[in-house]
């Protein structure tokens, strides 16, 4: 389940900061990367951009909320700042933001929207035994720009 209270900050804030991560993600999958980017943003500030590499480092830890997590935390704690996302976090990267006390995660696609692409993570919740009700931290969906099947889909990358 997903919380839909919105914490700290304007929806219309939120809103555009999530309409550059998509833009990001789509712009990322056009040049052949994966389809996904995160912003980490405090009190404002925009922190970190990643997009999520992969298949560059033939790494599978190279989420864009964990890249974004590791650009971020070279200029401090984290404790507060937001994550934009455009799909709604693994277990792996959930748990890494959660540990560096991430606020809230706003994000546009869920595992339903991913599922029919192959993106979706709700089987490694499942195998986890991770619930996401209540959530560890507020995460948020929020609107697209764009659809899932013009992100995820086949013809993403015209």
């Amino acid at each position: 389940m997903t919380d839909t209270s919105i914490p700290d900050g304007s929806l219309a804030t939120h809103q555009a900061w999530l309409v550059q991560t998509v833009e990001l993600a789509l712009d990322h999958r056009r040049q052949g990367g994966r389809p996904f980017a995160a912003l980490l943003v405090r009190d404002g500030q925009l922190l970190a951009s990643a997009v999520n590499l992969m298949h560059l480092a033939g790494d599978p830890t190279r989420h864009a909320e964990l890249e974004a997590l590791r650009t971020a935390s070279q200029h401090g704690a984290l404790k507060g700042a937001v994550v934009y996302a455009s799909g709604h976090p693994c277990p792996m990267c959930l748990c890494a933001l959660v540990m560096n006390g991430i606020s809230a995660v706003y994000y546009a696609f869920d595992n339903q929207d991913a599922a029919p692409f192959g993106f979706d993570s709700a089987a490694s919740y499942a195998r986890l035994r991770i619930p996401l009700s209540p959530p560890p931290l507020p995460l948020i969906k929020l609107p697209s720009p764009i659809s899932a099947a013009a992100l995820y889909g086949p013809d993403a990358d015209e």
